[in-house]
Order: C-alpha cells, then sequence, then structure tokens
C-alpha cells in the first residue's frame, strides 16, 4: 500500500496541530522503518509529526521488548522540530552518519521486529506508542490493538497525521515503500475557516524540504 503526498495536506496537518489544544498537539510517531532488506545498519529510521518549533529536549524513544515488557534501548531525543512538522530519526550506521535521506538527528533507532512496541514519552509520561506484531503470547506496549509486523523492507506509518484514535492498529497502515521526511494524503474534511487559513499560508509558505542525501 502506498500514500500519496500534497504539499496542502501536509499543511492542513500542521495548521490542525496549531488549532488544537496543547494535550491534543502531541509529537506523535509517524512513521516507522525497523526491518530494512539487508542490513539495518544506517537503513532504519523513525519519523516523529508535531508542530513546527517544538523542542524534542527532554524527549525519549524507548524500544520495549514484547517478550518481558523491559525497555532495552532508550534514546534521548534532541532538536526542534523543522518548519514542515517532520522529523527524521536517522539510525547511526557507527559512525555518526547514516544512510537515511533528509535526517533531523542520528541515532541508534534499530528497533527489534515484532511482537514489540515503541515508546514516546516526554518527562510526564507517554507521548504515543507503536506496537506491531502478534501478540498472543507476548507483552504490549502500545495504543489499542497492534499494528501488524510490516514486512522486510516495509514501513509503518501513520496514514492520517490529524487523527490519533489510540488504537495502533486503526491509525498505521503498511507502506511497500518507506517514506522518510513526508506525511500522507488526509481524507478527512477540513472546516471552512481552516481551508481559508490554508489558502493564505500556502501563497505564502513553501513546505516541501528538498532532501538530498550527503555522498
Amino acid at each position: 500500500m502506498s500514500r500519496e503526498r500534497t504539499p496542502f495536506l501536509v499543511m492542513a496537518g500542521l495548521a490542525g496541530m496549531l488549532l488544537l489544544s496543547p494535550v491534543q498537539a502531541s509529537i506523535v510517531l509517524s512513521e516507522v522503518l525497523y526491518d530494512s532488506t539487508g542490513s539495518d545498519n544506517g537503513n532504519v529510521f523513525v519519523e516523529l509529526l508535531g508542530a513546527p518549533g517544538t523542542v524534542l529536549d527532554n524527549l525519549l524513544l524507548e524500544g520495549i521488548n514484547g517478550s518481558d515488557g523491559t525497555v532495552y534501548r532508550s534514546i534521548a531525543l534532541s532538536g526542534v522540530i523543522p518548519a514542515d512538522g517532520i522529523f527524521v530519526i536517522g539510525d547511526d550506521s557507527g559512525d555518526g552518519t547514516t544512510l537515511v535521506a533528509g535526517t533531523d538527528l542520528v541515532a541508534e533507532v534499530d528497533f527489534q521486529n515484532g511482537p514489540d512496541s515503541i515508546v514516546l514519552r516526554d518527562l510526564n509520561g507517554v507521548l504515543d506508542a507503536l506496537g506491531y506484531g502478534d501478540f498472543t503470547s507476548a507483552m504490549f506496549s502500545g495504543e489499542g490493538s497492534a499494528a501488524p509486523d510490516a514486512a522486510a523492507g516495509s514501513s509503518l506509518a501513520r496514514f492520517n497525521p490529524l487523527l490519533d484514535t489510540d488504537n495502533n492498529l486503526a491509525d498505521f497502515v503498511v507502506l511497500d515503500i518507506p517514506t522518510p521526511g513526508t506525511v500522507p494524503v488526509a481524507t478527512v474534511p477540513l472546516p471552512p475557516a481552516l481551508l481559508l487559513f490554508l489558502s493564505g499560508m500556502l501563497g505564502l509558505v513553501s513546505i516541501s524540504r528538498k532532501r538530498v542525501l550527503a555522498g
């Protein structure tokens, strides 16, 4: 399954976040590639979606082991969400670089295959969580029902950037082709006031970032 992208809907997602209350405007997990075709080293990533300008200091990204519920990886985040609202964390190849294009932060984000969970938290508690795989005999730390365990080379991505139902199965789809640095078209109706706001903003702001993998 693939997700079509348009700048208009990216702006819609960001505008929606800016109009929501602070609780609703929480940063969310947007896309995760945890099992690359071939080596994971430097090829996997986690994508976050949030309001531009949000400081990520004091946030943790945690890998939760499905076998016993323990935290097997904890990553302290840093940086600021850029103007497009998309923050990509690319896996460290081992030398401080990554093979993921358009990365905003390089860190060890090679999370395990399912059944496992990834949790995003701040000092006050959990902001978002994604569990994937079959948890029949495993410990689930995601939200609602688990998303499927994506095949190697495929990612799990939030289909609608404006909606977090707290149900991983409903909120995430499998992408055959991962798309770090982009968000999906949202098939939700926008209120007239928001449409008017967007029409003006689109004339002033370009949110498309041309990302070139440094070579």
